[in-house]
């Protein structure tokens, strides 16, 4: 009812359900702790070690009153499976389980490595710096030769999806579709067209073509041409896997991730509405296009920072859903947004400040931006209540409480 602009009995609430609405393995530890759901020192599973976030299982889900379940790879962004789990111990003393491939060996001074698919026989594509938090990618890229640049080099990690992998989803949208009360969230990947956390390729043991950051961002202009080969090849394989993941999960999942390429800084675009418009709305269109054509599913499209002023286009390309609604950043007060995209977007995010209020707030003042969000973002429907991006590390357990606490307060309809 939410994604369809009508008022439901309460505000549904997401957490953890994709790889932007979730919690660092820290602060789900500390939940899990203060709602008496675990015995001290229980680990904490890591499913998504790049950001290192947490695992969010069925009782800290109904003890919240979580409504989105995700169904994803069962890969991680390196490259290795979720699978053999073992010990490891945070820098901040969290406890956690991660996977069996995952690097827990530091190095001399203390930083932790990672490597694609957790062969360390090739080099390291992530670093964790002793005291992080999570991984910022290692670029990788060799010394560019324009005459050999090819955009089949940048295409490496956009394959057909595998039988094995289809089966994975068939099976998982079924038990999650019967076996909770959970809408699902398709995170199924390969859409999403200059995702700069992709470009790295850090799950990839020797990536060719553009892999620096700041050398993608000026091919976007200086080798237009390339990228949008690129693009067009990688929305032709992305289009193909996912009329065949449709074909076996059918209309289970409600909502499809499509992307979560970033647009906005903190004060503003860096890209104009011209250059969206060439570069990337057409392959948006294309992917939303066959989703609505097709399929029931509503499209996620993910953006930080200030996109007001992309908003209507990326509206135009399609998609139902804006993500995280990025409330400290220029021109995006609730109070703008609401009145001029309520009526065709569902807010997915925009709950509380992560920035500021959440960690650095008390628990009344988060209390109090929890109703006026429910109100502002609530009315009329189209809202799913997510905080801004991922929780992180280091909110005060009293601010994490607080925050829950004031959504099942505030989240049922009438909303006041």
């Amino acid at each position: 009812m939410a994604l369809n602009h009508h008022e439901p009995d309460r505000v549904p609430l997401d957490l953890g359900s994709s790889p932007v609405t979730g919690m660092h393995v820290s602060s789900v530890y500390k939940l899990r702790q203060a709602l008496s759901l675990d015995p001290p020192g229980t680990p904490v599973k890591v499913v998504e070690p790049y950001q290192m976030l947490g695992e969010i299982k069925p009782d800290l889900m109904d003890a919240l009153g979580v409504d989105v379940v995700g169904l994803s790879s069962p890969n991680t962004m390196f490259g290795y499976p979720l699978a053999g789990w073992k010990p490891w111990t945070f820098f901040d003393g969290t406890p956690v389980l991660v996977p069996g491939d995952f690097n827990t060996d530091p190095e001399p001074n203390g930083d932790i490595l990672m490597y694609p698919e957790g062969d360390t026989s090739v080099p390291p594509s992530g670093r964790m710096p002793a005291g992080g938090f999570y991984f910022d990618a290692i670029v990788r890229q060799p010394e560019l030769d324009e005459s050999k640049l090819d955009p089949v080099q940048n295409l490496e990690e956009f394959q057909p999806v595998s039988g094995e992998d289809l089966d994975y989803y068939e099976k998982e949208a079924e038990r999650l579709f019967n076996e909770t009360d959970k809408a699902i969230l398709g995170n199924f990947g390969g859409t999403g067209f200059g995702d700069i956390a992709l470009v790295p390729a850090i799950q990839l043991k020797h990536p060719q073509g553009i892999r620096n950051l700041e050398e993608w961002y000026m091919s976007t202009v200086i080798r237009r041409d390339y990228v949008w080969s690129v693009f067009e090849k990688q929305c032709e394989i992305g289009l193909e896997n996912l009329k065949q993941i449709h074909a076996r999960v059918g209309e289970k999942i409600s909502v499809l991730f499509v992307t979560g390429a970033d647009f906005g800084a903190q004060n503003g675009p860096f890209i104009s509405p011209k250059a969206y418009r060439d570069l990337y709305q057409p392959f948006h269109k294309i992917i939303n296009d066959w989703v609505h054509e097709n399929t029931t599913w509503k499209t996620f499209f993910h953006s930080c920072g200030s996109v007001i002023k992309l908003i209507p286009d990326f509206l135009e390309a399609g998609f139902d859903i804006l993500n995280p609604v990025q409330t400290s950043a220029a021109g995006m007060e609730p109070e703008v947004l609401a009145e001029q995209f309520c009526d065709r977007a569902t807010f997915w995010g925009g709950g509380v400040d992560t920035q500021q209020t959440l960690p650095f707030g008390t628990p009344e003042e988060i209390r109090e931006q929890v109703r006026e969000r429910m109100q502002i973002f609530g009315c009329g429907g189209g809202f799913v209540f997510n905080p801004i991006h991922n929780v992180q590390a280091g909110v005060p357990v009293e601010n994490l409480l607080a925050l829950y606490e004031a959504v099942a307060k505030f989240r049922t309809y009438p909303l006041d």
